[in-house]
Parts: C-alpha cells; structure tokens; sequence
C-alpha cells in the first residue's frame, strides 16, 4: 500500500503557475492520498474548485472533502437567481477503495489580529483497505504559533487515540437498520504540521527520546514513520520557500502512525522532484 501526502498550496508551484495536472501527475500511483490546502473560490487560483478538478483528474478515486474555514465573498444575480461565491479552504482525502465514513475535526485556534489566521481543520476517514478498514488524516496546523499548534496536537491526540471508545462518526446504527461503520485501531495522521523534528510541537506528538534508548514504542504515543525509518536528515526538507533553490528550507510535513502499524512501515520518501507547490509529497509504503 503506498499512501502520500501533499500540501498543495492551493495548486501554485514554485514557479508561481497553477498547475493541477503537474500535481496529479506526482500524486500518480498512490493508493490513498491526503490533501491540504485545497481551495474553492480562491482568487490566487481564479477561484477554481480544486475539490471537482481533481475529481476530474483521478476519476478512479473515492474522495472525501472538508472545508474548516468557509467564508462569503460576495454574492451576485444571474439569470434572476441569487449567486453566493465562497472562499473554501481545507483538507481532501483520496482512496482507491470506499471511505466508509469520514469526520471533521476543527482544531482550537484563537483570533490573531497582525497575521492571517485561518480556522484549521484534520479530516478523518475510516477506509475499506482490502487488508482491513483502517483510519486516514489529513491535518493542517496553524503556521504562526507553537502555543496553537500545542492546543491543536493535545486535541487532536486525544481524538486519534480515543477514536474507538468515542465511536468515529456514528454507532448504533442498528436502530436505524443498518450497520454501523467500522472501528479500526490501526491510523495513519499525515499533512502538514507546521513543526520541525524534536520541536515542542513534535515532542508533544512523538515523545521525547532517551539518551540511550531512543524513541521506545508507546501506546500513548505516535509514530514517526521517518523517525522510525532512520530517514530523518537536513536533506529531509518538505517545504521550501519559492523558487526553492535558496537556504529557506524545513521539514514540516509528517505520517505519523500507531505503534501497532510502525513494524510494517517499509519505506518513506520525499519526492523534491515535484515542484506544484512550495511543499513536497511525502510517500509512505506500508506492507
């Protein structure tokens, strides 16, 4: 199973040209694929819905959309009818195989009054993988404090780790006549988390390692598949800052895992190859 995530930045490369097909084309071969910062009625990209463009684009994929920041832009008349045009902002998940129920965390956030600040959401979907159904995220942090970004990673933990003794979107379906959705323990927590290797931000997540031990497997702690692979390294950037040829470069996008999947992660890898963004794609290849 290869899994990749991808912060798009709203289909704008490092070249500054919106491209959705380049992005399709490094997204190729994947068979689940999580998604941020995919927009609708954005004017940087001429208000284009990114979420149909690439329903168009990968025709062969389930996909699950979640917008946690949605506000009017404006609204006109056509033809007599009232027309609303929106500014969507969020997270996608794309998968080979049904997603069986899906969830929309909004993550804690506060008013910021000099930098932009935008509600901040992690997409939940409970797939029917074909070795089991098994839990995907999509996550986007805020980008401006670590104190939001520690509120956000204590509530989303929380969610992630208590995923079955909450019951995921709907149980009790039987008085309604129909099954419920599965439970699976197993997850994988991929996006980007607008934190570095060993920050507080990625201590609160991961754990802190021991001087002689290292990262020991916990239950109460998550798994980073690159940590875990021995691949983390200057040169394992996932964002830099356009045209992307200079200095500005840091490891902000993560798969995080439950210890229980860490034994069968075989491989990760980020692709600097793809240039849609000012992120890279980080790939996951799990046995």
């Amino acid at each position: 199973m290869k899994l990749v995530s991808y912060n798009i930045q709203y289909g704008i490369g490092m070249d500054g040209e919106f491209d959705l097909e380049r992005i399709a084309r490094s997204i190729e071969g994947a068979d689940i694929i999580a998604l941020q910062e995919v927009t609708r009625g954005f004017a940087k990209n001429g208000h284009v819905d990114l979420v149909a463009r690439f329903c168009e684009l990968l025709p062969e994929y389930f996909h699950v959309y979640a917008a946690p920041c949605d506000v009017l832009l404006d609204v006109s008349t056509e033809n007599g009818r009232r027309v609303e045009r929106r500014f969507q902002f969020g997270n996608m998940i794309l998968s080979r195989w049904p997603i069986l129920a899906t969830r929309h965390l909004l993550l804690p956030r506060s008013r910021t009054i000099d930098k932009l600040n935008l509600q901040r959401g992690a997409l939940e979907a409970v797939i029917a993988a074909p070795s089991g159904p098994l839990r995907v995220y999509s996550v986007h942090l805020d980008h401006v404090s670590p104190d939001e970004r520690l509120s956000q990673i204590r509530f989303l933990k929380d969610r992630v780790l208590n995923f079955v003794a909450e019951g995921g979107a709907l149980t009790g379906a039987a008085e309604e006549g129909f099954p419920d959705p599965p439970l699976p323990e197993h997850f994988f927590l991929m996006g980007d988390f607008n934190m570095e290797p060993e920050s507080p931000e990625y201590i609160a997540m991961a754990g802190r390692p021991d001087r002689y031990y290292g990262r020991s497997l916990r239950a109460n702690e998550l798994v980073d598949v690159l940590d875990r692979l021995g691949l983390l390294s200057p040169q394992s950037f996932t964002w830099a800052k356009p045209p992307g040829d200079g200095p500005v470069k840091m490891h902000l996008d993560h798969c995080f895992v439950n210890f229980e999947l860490a034994s069968r992660v075989k491989n990760a890898r980020i692709d600097h190859s793809a240039l849609g963004s000012d992120h890279f794609p980080l790939w996951v290849e799990v046995d």
